[in-house]
């Protein structure tokens, strides 16, 4: 019993997928933070730029 449950690998794979899945996700996190703060520096500039030359 004990020797089947080491040669038991569908464990692991559920593990794996979850790791990939954790990856992903972090990578997506961190990506979509990047990029919401590139677009809100680039929205600030273009906000100065509409009040300098409005005024």
């Amino acid at each position: 019993m004990l020797l089947r449950l080491l040669r038991d690998k569908s464990g692991a794979t559920a593990i794996e997928y979850g790791l990939i899945a954790a990856l992903i996700a972090a990578s997506l996190i961190f990506g979509m933070g990047r990029i919401g703060q590139t677009m809100n520096n680039q929205f600030t500039t273009v906000s100065e730029k509409v009040d300098t030359t409005g005024s």
